[in-house]
């Protein structure tokens, strides 16, 4: 049995949960909250980072979500998420790592570090202007993500891949924490809705953050 070592608002543990979720791959989660730093943890992962899976029976341990995501691809067949021809796979790639580095540092890494870090671990109060500047970049990323779905069924293209984990892993923490407005974005609205009906993304809607409320919508599905 996999064990994946991960905290509910970490969207790379996200993307790797809704992939095992995908193909059928049991796993058990393992809490592990990253800035604690614990020594039992850095000496699994040096860089101190969720998520890491393991298969001790094995003698596996896989570091980094697009690591382990190449890893499952790689060695379970069922439900490919990086497929199609050569360009298509680039195509998923290049989407994977967009929503991977900039959706992340522009929205999702603000929104976390000042609505939960700062909550739960050194008591601050909120900077109002950075959460204003990520909800202002929500609505441009969510323009884009909108003019992508406008030409394809899915992000990547006519059939469901890893760009759209990786899209609904981040969208789902910055609609969490309230960073998301969803008016004037009915195309991406409606493929996340779409996307939340899925068996691999329930968990995710049923799971809370101690100390911080989702808003009403959040496990929507009709949102």
């Amino acid at each position: 049995m996999w064990q994946l070592y991960q905290f509910p608002l970490c969207p790379f543990s996200r993307k790797v949960r809704l992939l095992l979720g995908e193909k059928g791959v049991g796993c058990e989660l393992v809490r592990e909250n990253p800035w604690e730093q614990r020594d039992e943890f850095l000496d699994m992962n040096p860089a101190g980072q969720v998520p890491v899976m393991t298969d001790p029976q094995r003698g596996i341990r896989l570091m980094d979500s697009m690591a382990i995501c190449e890893y499952l691809e790689e060695t379970v067949e069922k439900n490919a998420m990086i497929n199609g021809t050569a360009v298509n796979r680039a195509e998923i790639r290049r989407l994977v790592a967009w929503f991977d580095s900039q959706f992340f540092a522009d929205i999702v890494a603000p929104l976390l570090h000042e609505r939960m870090e700062k909550r739960l671990v050194t008591k601050e109060p909120p900077d109002s202007k950075r959460l204003r500047d990520a909800m202002k970049a929500a609505v441009r990323h969510l323009d884009y993500t909108d003019y992508l779905l406008d030409h394809h069924n899915w992000m990547a293209g006519a059939t469901m891949s890893l760009a759209d984990l990786a899209a609904a892993a981040q969208i789902s923490v910055a609609d969490y924490l309230g960073g998301i407005d969803w008016r004037n974005h009915e195309q991406t609205a409606k493929w996340y809705r779409g996307f939340k009906s899925r068996p691999s993304f329930r968990p995710l809607l049923s799971e809370r953050m101690e100390g911080i409320m989702a808003p009403k919508h959040y496990d929507d599905v009709d949102f």
